[in-house]
């Protein structure tokens, strides 16, 4: 049996890239969520004006694989404490968001923050926010492992 987590990190293809690596990830697939237009496109979200974030749904094998591993590999594979952007990225589909499907998942995750912000790693506040799963938007094919498609190892500055 397999559940879902959805993360949003700055770009989504690196953020994509690094989940594909964990043993227990089954799929991953990049799209848009948290936004109020239906369907939305690449073009439509990067306008700004949407409200969705770039995340990456990963389908996962809880007995392989916890859901803290994976926010371990959500937290070291950006920046917490940018708000709307990651490296060169700006924009509110940039931010730094966990999306939980469940109750487990919701005190898993604020926990989690909670000993990031404790463990005095950053100098600047962890913005990321922590919401309820939302309609997930799948992004167009082109986007779907993007960086392996292209032979390219990872997308990070």
């Amino acid at each position: 049996m397999t559940e879902k987590a959805t993360f949003g990190a700055g770009c989504f293809w690196g953020v994509e890239a690094e989940f594909r690596k964990i043993k227990g990830v089954k799929s991953t697939a990049v799209g848009y969520e948290g936004g109020t237009l239906q369907n939305p496109t690449y073009k439509d979200v990067c306008t700004d004006k949407t409200g969705h974030a770039e995340v990456v749904e990963v389908e996962y094998d809880p007995s392989q694989v916890s859901y803290a591993d994976l926010l371990n590999v959500f937290w070291e594979n950006h920046d917490p404490t940018q708000v709307n952007r990651q490296g060169p990225d700006v924009g509110t589909q940039y931010r730094t968001i966990i999306f939980y499907h469940n109750d487990e998942q919701k005190r898993v995750a604020e926990e989690s923050k909670k000993e990031r912000v404790e463990s005095g790693r950053y100098r600047r506040p962890v913005a990321t926010q922590i919401e309820p799963a939302q309609t997930f938007w799948r992004a167009e094919d082109y986007h779907q492992q993007y960086l392996e498609k292209r032979g390219l190892a990872s997308c990070h500055i």
